[in-house]
C-alpha cells in the first residue's frame, strides 16, 4: 500500500499542480475569451436559478472554508477551542455543503430532462459534475461520521498540504486516516488536475471588480412607447421593432 499511498498523496498532487498551472496558463493565452461558464441562461432562466445559485454559493463557501483552514490552521484551532464556536462553524459549513449538493443535483437533473441543455453538454461537463457530486456526498458523510472535521483538517491535513508546497512531503498523517477520507483527498487532486479543461476555470477570472464599481445607469434617449410600437416606421436612427 505504500506505493499506492506515495502515488495518491505525493505523485498525484504534484502532477495535478503542474497540469493545473500549465493548462490554465495555456488556455488563458491561447483562448482567453473562451474562459467562461458558457452560460445557458438564454436557454432557460427560472429553472437555472434553482441550480446555479445554490451551486455557486455552496461551492464558494465550502472552498473558502477549506482554504482558510489551510492558510490559518492555528487561528482555526484557537476558534474551535470554544465548543459553541466549533458547533456553529460545523453546522454552518454543513449547511452550505447541503446547499452545494442541492444546486449540483438540480444542475444534473436539468442536463438529463432538458433537450436543449443536453444538446450543448460535453462529456467533460458530465465528468466534472459527477466528480463534484462524489466529493460533496463523501464530504457530507465524512462530516457526519468523523465529527469536528475543521479541527482535524487544521491539525492533520494542513501540515500535509504545507509539506507538499515546501517540496518535503510528509504523508504519515493522511496515511493514518480512514479510507473514505483518503479517497476524498485523492479525488480533490483529480479535480484539480482536470480543472483547466472544464467550465470551472471561469472561477479564476471572476469579475470581482463588478462588486466595487458604481451602479450602471441605463438612460433611454428615445420614446420607448414609440420605439416599441410595431406600426412605427423604420428610420436610420430608429429601427422598427417587430
Amino acid at each position: 500500500m505504500s506505493s499506492l499511498h506515495n502515488f495518491l498523496f505525493i505523485g498525484l498532487p504534484y502532477m495535478a499542480g503542474i497540469i493545473f498551472l500549465a493548462g490554465t496558463i495555456h488556455r488563458f493565452r491561447a483562448a482567453s475569451y473562451k474562459i467562461s461558464s458558457l452560460s445557458s441562461q438564454f436557454l432557460e432562466t427560472k429553472q437555472l436559478f434553482w441550480g446555479s445559485v445554490p451551486f455557486h454559493i455552496g461551492l464558494g463557501v465550502v472552498f473558502l472554508g477549506h482554504l482558510l483552514a489551510f492558510l490559518f490552521p492555528n487561528t482555526l484551532l484557537a476558534w474551535n477551542s470554544y465548543p459553541l464556536r466549533l458547533i456553529i462553524l460545523e453546522v454552518t459549513g454543513f449547511a452550505f455543503a447541503l446547499c452545494f449538493l442541492f444546486g449540483l443535483v438540480m444542475l444534473l437533473i436539468r442536463r438529463v430532462i432538458n433537450e436543449r441543455i443536453r444538446a450543448v453538454t460535453t462529456w467533460m461537463d458530465i465528468v466534472i459534475e459527477l466528480l463534484l457530486l462524489y466529493q460533496v456526498l463523501f464530504g457530507c458523510t465524512i462530516a457526519l461520521k468523523y465529527r469536528w472535521g475543521s479541527s482535524w483538517f487544521a491539525s492533520d491535513m494542513a501540515p500535509y498540504l504545507w509539506s507538499l508546497l515546501k517540496l518535503n512531503p510528509n504523508i504519515e498523517a493522511v496515511k493514518a486516516m480512514p479510507g473514505m477520507i483518503q479517497a476524498h483527498v485523492a479525488v480533490a487532486f483529480l479535480i484539480l488536475l482536470i480543472f483547466p479543461f472544464t467550465r470551472l476555470v471561469h472561477f479564476l477570472v471572476t469579475p470581482f471588480h463588478y462588486l466595487f464599481r458604481p451602479y450602471q445607469k441605463v438612460i433611454w434617449n428615445w420614446d420607448r412607447k414609440t420605439i416599441n410600437n410595431s406600426e412605427s416606421g423604420w428610420t436610420k436612427h430608429q429601427p422598427k421593432n417587430t
